[in-house]
């Protein structure tokens, strides 16, 4: 005889479900109409879950669980599986870079490193080509302003504007 069935579930949840009935009552009053319609439905699921079988499902489900978790907790061959599964993680997650890195060599590629995103960034001029200049020199030299167009652009009342258009012409924008 298993600890289910030691405990009398008809008078416990007809029990539950009489006093949320009252409740729902008390609160109906005070409340509303909908306030207390929607306690006494949620004091009619007791006696439902009694009537339907449901208590000894979920029993059932409770006890399954809580013996899973003990022999999870004390056993050294789950705790072993659960390292070895994090080495697993890990060396998966560490794979993805060196893999690519590999991938890129067989195509005849160099293998892409940190020192290779200055030589990768370049600038770009006002016609669109790109400039044989390493990025850090562009950025940092002046460029020339077109030809035809003077400094201010037709902005000479707002100085802001046109110390923002001076900033983008030195870094090649236009």
């Amino acid at each position: 005889m298993s600890t289910y069935d030691k405990i009398a579930w008809l008078p416990l949840c007809g029990g539950l479900t009489g006093l949320g009935l009252v409740l729902s009552y008390l609160v109906m009053r005070r409340r509303g109409l909908g306030s207390g319609l929607r306690g006494a439905a949620f004091s009619l699921l007791p006696l439902a879950a009694y009537l339907t079988g449901a208590i000894e499902m979920f029993w059932k489900m409770g006890a399954a669980i809580g013996d899973f978790a003990k022999g999870f907790a004390f056993s050294i061959q789950v705790w072993s599986g659960i390292a070895v599964t994090g080495v697993a993680v890990l060396l998966f997650f560490a794979s993805g870079p060196l893999r690519r890195r590999t991938l890129k060599r067989n195509k005849g590629q160099r293998a892409v490193g940190p020192d290779d995103a200055a030589a990768k960034r370049s600038a770009v001029t006002g016609a669109g080509q790109l400039a044989t200049r390493p990025a850090a020199v562009a950025a940092t030299a002046p460029v020339k302003a077109r030809k035809g167009k003077s400094a201010s652009s037709g902005h000479d009342d707002d100085d802001d504007l046109g110390d923002v258009e001076d900033i983008l012409r030195r870094h090649g924008i236009s």
